[in-house]
């Protein structure tokens, strides 16, 4: 029987890994460990499916190393022995341990030496935080290294050169994939790219041929992955409109809506998606209302990286909510489009004299920071003094709005500065300066 598509294309050097160009790109340290052949034993941790297996094979192959592959649940301390005697024999072997998180203490304790020695090179994968969930004995004797979920620009280059590759892809079936079927395809998974090439070729091998030529289409993927595009026509325009109803049910404190939206996300694998637009609307629509309500939202979306789907639905759903119920403020997004504005416009080119840097030879000549008065060093941690350029004094940017206890404490700081500034003028003109 032959191997699945995602098997046969894993990488047999460091050059075909996809994506993770932060640690086997070029002068990256794992290809620098690779380059120089001083590997040292590693834990790679990320979510199911994005490489991990990939670049221990990858790793085994550009160095020329035995590659031997474990589960620390499942495969026992003898399969270890094994290992063991032949990197005794052989020479260093390189041994993926997967879900090395599952690790026993006797298991545990039979790998210390061989790790000490450098005999085996161990490289632990897990989907678990290894600073939370493995021992400090072994985190001491590896480097650790976290992956990153794959992007829509990776996942189709790792489909193209399946479909390319005539030795171990699907070179030879002559497949058209619609851009729609694509898209879906790539985006179905979560990232997951052994369950797309597992999917891809499932609706290689099950579509008939035409004119010679196998056509994979819309419908055929979404069979094949089990799941559902959120748009089938052409432009993908109704892609387009869940993601604004999604934002617009938050902004619109419906979380009924909200979590409907949601939940047509997630169930077509847009995680990514959800999680980029729910920290753009926790900060464009909530913002000072709440800002503990965007600092949970960004919680929720670290672990909802963390643990991915489907448990990414809980945290995600939580943070809609809240949310969505929170009161609602755009008061920050409004003054720095405010500010842009007169920057675009060519009306914040000159900065006082006052503010300018004074930390080098000469600047005195010129004026800069000479009269600039350190506001520490008066009562309240406040100075009358001039910040924005002379042709925009007096110009507002930002004006609270009257939601939330937190933007309302705000309003009222501003207001006491408003009445410092209006009787440091007084003083001042009374003093005739």
């Amino acid at each position: 029987m032959q191997k699945p598509l995602a098997y046969r294309m894993r990488p047999t050097n460091i050059d075909q890994v996809v994506g993770q160009q932060h640690l086997v790109g070029p002068n990256k340290i794992i290809r620098r460990m690779v380059n120089a052949k001083m590997l040292s034993s590693m834990i790679l941790y990320g979510p199911p499916g994005i490489g991990k297996t990939s670049i221990a094979s990858a790793i085994a192959g550009s160095t020329k190393y035995a590659f031997r592959k474990l589960n620390a649940a499942t495969d026992s301390k003898k399969d270890l022995q094994i290992v063991a005697e032949e990197a005794k024999m052989s020479g260093t072997v390189v041994l993926l341990l997967d879900e090395i998180h599952r690790l026993d203490k006797t298991k545990q304790d039979f790998l210390l030496p061989l790790l000490e020695r450098g005999s085996i090179i161990l490289i632990g994968a897990t989907t678990e935080n290894p600073y939370i969930n493995i021992s400090p004995a072994i985190r001491s004797r590896v480097q650790i290294f976290e992956l990153k979920p794959l992007e829509p620009t990776d996942l189709k280059q790792a489909v193209k050169r399946a479909l390319e590759d005539k030795e171990n892809g699907l070179g030879n079936y002559k497949v058209k994939l619609d851009d729609n079927a694509l898209e879906l395809l790539v985006n179905s998974t979560n990232g997951d790219l052994r369950s797309i090439l597992n999917g891809l070729e499932l609706s290689v091998l099950s579509t008939e041929k035409k004119d010679d030529v196998i056509h994979i289409d819309l419908q055929a993927i979404e069979e094949s992955v089990q799941k559902k595009a959120i748009s089938a026509d052409k432009n993908g325009d109704s892609h387009y409109d869940v993601i604004s109803a999604f934002q617009k049910s938050i902004r619109g404190s419906d979380p009924d809506a909200a979590l409907l939206y949601l939940a047509r996300l997630l169930e077509a694998g847009e995680l990514t998606t959800v999680i980029r637009r729910l920290l753009v609307c926790a900060y464009e629509d909530i913002g000072l209302a709440n800002p503990q309500a965007c600092s949970r939202a960004v919680q929720a979306a670290q672990v909802a990286q963390m643990v991915g789907l489907p448990e990414a639905r809980i945290p995600l759903a939580d943070a809609v909510i809240d949310l969505c119920l929170c009161p609602k403020s755009n008061s920050g997004m409004a003054a720095i489009d405010s500010a842009l504005s007169d920057v675009r416009n060519g009306k914040a080119t000159h900065i006082p004299d006052d503010l300018k840097d004074a930390h080098y030879s000469g600047a005195k000549k010129l004026g800069h920071g000479v009269n600039y008065k350190y506001p520490h060093s008066y009562p309240n941690a406040w100075v009358n003094q001039q910040y924005l350029p002379d042709n925009l004094v007096n110009t507002k940017y930002y004006t609270p709005n009257s939601t939330g206890k937190y933007e309302q404490a705000l309003k009222i700081r501003m207001d006491q500065l408003s009445d410092l500034k209006i009787k440091a003028k007084r003083s001042d003109n009374k003093n005739g300066n």
